[in-house]
């Protein structure tokens, strides 16, 4: 497997500051626009502003929200069953409720949250643009929006965007150190496969490798790691693991 360029593996996760810088910017960015408050409702960016990672947003029963005020440390308002992982971010304002509560999920301490941040008017940017989500539902946006009156929605996602297309050291670090280690197994694949396995064979051994070489979960799309695969067969011409002769590819 080919060494990667960063001998140790990056910590893991980011230090405070490093969320410090990513929410001054945000702030900054927010008075140029004249947004009182953003409001997260999506993984990406509710982890990029709070370090926050659990496997809950593999469910779409619980909703989840991070606000962004104009001033201050985010707030978190959250189901209950996240609150002790919140407590261990940066974040000291975490407000959770007993998800899944169908008749209120959320949506009263959510408006509260924001009418104590952006006060009676003003506008409230949210991620509305190419490739964005709301991953609440419409009906619960619609009950937020009517206690919200006075405040409208602006997009955000320039800023939320192009603050993320802009990276760290502590991110270069860690991207560079996770696309050494993917292309090391790409680079090992065809000793690890062989003629009569099938696509989900090949890309189940990719998976298990790039776990083994320390990546955390990949996520490359079955055909783009078997066609890959694919190709290094015809070029390296490995047997199958009890040593008979390699048919032709079909």
């Amino acid at each position: 497997m080919a060494q990667t360029s960063v001998i140790h593996p990056p910590q893991r996760g980011f230090p405070d500051d490093e969320f410090e810088t990513r929410t001054a910017k945000a702030q900054a960015l927010m008075a140029d626009h004249g947004l009182g408050a953003l409001l997260l409702t999506t993984e990406p960016e509710v982890r990029y502003f709070t370090g926050f990672l659990t496997q809950f947003w593999q469910s779409p029963t619980r909703p989840w929200f991070v606000i962004v005020p104009a001033q201050g440390k985010p707030i978190a308002v959250i189901p209950q069953i996240g609150g002790e992982c919140m407590g261990r971010t940066w974040i000291d304002d975490i407000r959770t409720w007993p998800s899944p509560t169908p008749e209120d999920e959320g949506i009263s301490l959510l408006s509260e949250a924001i009418r104590d941040v952006m006060g009676e008017t003003g506008s409230l940017g949210m991620m509305r643009g190419p490739e964005t989500h709301l991953r609440m539902p419409q009906a619960h946006f619609d009950a937020l929006m009517a206690t919200l009156d006075g405040v409208v929605i602006q997009d955000c996602t320039d800023i939320v965007r192009g603050m993320r297309m802009v990276k760290s050291v502590r991110e270069i670090e860690k991207i560079s150190y996770v696309c050494d280690t993917v292309s090391g197994v790409f680079e090992s694949l065809p000793k690890l496969i062989h003629t009569g396995m099938t696509d989900a064979d090949i890309f189940r051994r990719f998976k298990m490798a790039c776990l083994e070489a320390g990546a955390d979960g990949p996520t490359m799309p079955p055909m783009w790691s078997v066609h890959w695969a694919k190709a290094a067969m015809e070029t390296s011409s490995p047997r199958p693991p009890d040593g008979s002769p390699k048919p032709a590819m079909s």
